[in-house]
């Protein structure tokens, strides 16, 4: 049997079972950390429940993969997950879901190790939303979880610091509401209210168009250039004017080539 036909025989089992995302179906990636109380508490004992070295590793590791070449117009991270919009029009990979849970999280895994100095790994989903309506609703999903991730995180940490062991800490919120949480940290001088924006909302990554001055290098002539930049937000609106956020977001994508 020659090359040629050993290769056809045998790409039949690599892609017989290959998934695409069917064309008008918006993409959202979510990224997880694999292990990472562990990597976070244990092995490089970052300050609990927030450490702002850990924030900007996440941060940086969201700019990288809004810039590995996909259309993606959109990066949420809150603790160690990470969410990535993709643009509605976007063809990588002929949209085959292998390659792209590959490489989203081989990506995001390389990145986040080269910052932290030791492995530090991620799984990938693929989320297919039908309409504009599901993928607000994604992120409002998304900082709603976060915003609760940080409640309780706060009232765990702040009981073990009194002493209290793991086990307990974690039983005594079974059951308290929202208001008691709230109340329960306010009654130890912690407003959560107060607290940095970041550890309540998460941290969103977009691209800003931004104009910049140069110089025709034949003319001499002063030209006004306009360059797409990444930016970092860590006081993210809340509810409707989240929602209001994604919404311009998408808007101004709509207009971009397809």
């Amino acid at each position: 049997m020659d090359f040629d036909e050993l290769d056809r025989q045998m790409r039949i089992f690599e892609t017989a079972h290959d998934h695409c995302v069917l064309p008008g179906i918006t993409i959202v990636a979510r990224l997880d950390g694999r292990g990472f109380t562990k990597l976070t508490k244990e092995i490089h004992q970052f300050e609990a429940p927030f450490d702002t070295r850990f924030r900007d590793h996440m941060a940086a590791t969201v700019e990288h993969l809004m810039g590995i070449g996909m259309r993606i117009i959109y990066g949420y991270t809150q603790s160690d997950e990470i969410s990535l919009l993709f643009h509605v029009a976007d063809d990588s990979f002929n949209r085959k879901e292998r390659k792209l849970l590959s490489i989203l999280a081989g990506e995001a895994s390389a990145a986040f190790s080269l910052r932290l100095g030791s492995p530090g790994i991620f799984d990938c989903r693929i989320c297919q939303l039908p309409d504009r309506r599901q993928v607000i609703d994604y992120f409002r999903w998304r900082q709603e979880d976060a915003h609760r991730n940080a409640l309780n995180a706060h009232c765990y940490w702040l009981q073990r610091r009194e002493g209290a062991k793991p086990s307990s800490a974690s039983s005594r919120l079974e059951g308290m509401s929202v208001a008691e949480k709230n109340e329960f940290l306010f009654q130890r001088g912690l407003n959560f209210n107060e607290l940095p924006t970041w550890q309540r909302r998460g941290i969103g990554v977009r691209w800003l168009h931004v104009v910049k001055e140069g110089r025709n290098p034949i003319s001499g002539e002063t030209v006004l250039t306009q360059r797409r930049r990444l930016a970092v937000d860590l006081e993210l609106p809340m509810r409707e004017a989240y929602a209001d956020l994604i919404c311009s977001i998408l808007d101004a994508e709509s207009g971009s080539r397809t």
